[in-house]
């Protein structure tokens, strides 16, 4: 592979498996440079990764083990303060990678290898490996980490004007591909021909990130410690496997979650005969929300058709890291989380309804 081509691969590649520029991160933004994205965590779930290592599905069903011991820290990492969040990432890849070496080939292995150094993009340079590899000097390596924090600071800063909504998603990802774009030319200025012509061998064959469709954990399991279901049969994360679940988080006073009350009942109205499932979960803000028969009341008043989970302790809450009412969630017929939306959906004028219903009608057409 050229350095030419390898540095073009990036470019899709970084928006695959990293920070997007709209919400719902995988995992926040380290330090530049530093070895601690989350990107093993992310890709390894996916079945279009699967394909690429060849696994059997005996060691399908041994990686889906493996991940289900890291992802309950991983998904509640993301809230945590950034500097813990590089600090847990990096022991939950270790821990992950060290299962993964008794579930894998070494072939395997060295592809999954490469297939983190792509996912990295520009920033596999600076990983301790392949700064070893490519011979790279201090004096290289100081520069390159200072080019990628530079553009870690531009996107940011593009990052929070869209949250701001002082600027349009398609103007900022057009802005973010030319700071990418300079980047990439920043590297291929940086390293010598010597150095470019030994990124092919540390990449492999191009990987195609846009297939991958599962990045996020799997949905933690109904905690039942302090919470009890108030309407519908109890039901549990592995039973519902093989149908699309839409989970809510929501406190009946909250004019914010009232206002998407009409929306996860559309839902519940227009596809529950298609495979989804919609589970509310009351978790308490105000004291009359701690209040058993002033919920069960309120799920009446407010229609609900679906079951409503009343998290009294907060267990469930605490289990999926959650920080704001309302927060909907979608998952997958395999049980993993494919998208999240904080707040309401229609919120000054954005499609969020239409976006998540979407969304739904993908995830049960898969």
């Amino acid at each position: 592979m050229s350095i030419r081509v390898g540095l073009i691969l990036f470019a899709g590649v970084l928006g695959a498996l990293s920070v997007s520029l709209v919400s719902q991160p995988a995992g926040a933004a380290e330090p530049s440079g530093t070895p601690a994205s989350p990107y093993v965590l992310q890709m390894v779930r996916d079945d279009s990764v699967h394909a690429e290592l060849q696994l059997s599905t005996d060691q399908i069903n041994q990686v889906y083990n493996a991940i289900g011991e890291v992802d309950p820290r991983w998904w509640v990492n993301r809230i945590a303060p950034l500097d813990k969040q590089a600090n847990e990432i990096r022991e939950l890849t270790a821990m992950l990678k060290a299962r993964l070496s008794g579930i894998l080939s070494d072939d395997q292995m060295n592809r999954l290898k490469q297939l983190e150094k792509q996912a990295a993009g520009t920033r596999f340079v600076v990983h301790p490996d392949a700064v070893t590899a490519l011979g790279l000097n201090d004096s290289q390596v100081e520069k390159l980490k200072a080019t990628f924090a530079t553009t870690d600071k531009e996107v940011a800063k593009l990052q929070k004007q869209v949250a701001d909504k002082e600027l349009e998603a398609s103007e900022a990802a057009a802005d973010v591909a030319a700071i990418q774009a300079r980047e990439r030319q920043s590297l291929v200025g940086e390293l010598t021909r010597d150095q470019q012509a030994k990124i092919g061998t540390l990449l492999g064959k191009t990987f195609d990130f846009s297939k991958v469709k599962r990045t996020y954990p799997r949905a933690p399991e109904f905690v039942l410690d302090g919470a009890e279901w108030i309407q519908g049969e109890p039901v549990t994360m592995e039973d519902l496997r093989g149908k699309v679940v839409a989970v809510y988080f929501y406190a009946f006073q909250c004019i914010n979650c009232q206002r998407n009350f009409p929306h996860y009942q559309a839902w519940h109205d227009d596809m529950a005969d298609k495979g989804l499932v919609v589970i509310g979960i009351q978790r308490p803000e105000t004291s009359a929300e701690r209040n058993r028969e002033r919920v069960l009341e309120a799920v009446k008043k407010d229609g609900f058709e679906y079951p409503v989970l009343f998290d009294e302790e907060s267990g469930n809450w605490n289990a999926w890291g959650n920080t704001m009412w309302p927060t909907t969630y979608l998952i997958d017929k395999d049980g993993f989380i494919r998208r999240w939306w904080q707040g309401e959906m229609n919120w000054q004028g954005t499609p969020g309804e239409q976006q998540m219903r979407e969304s739904i009608e993908q995830l049960l057409a898969e």
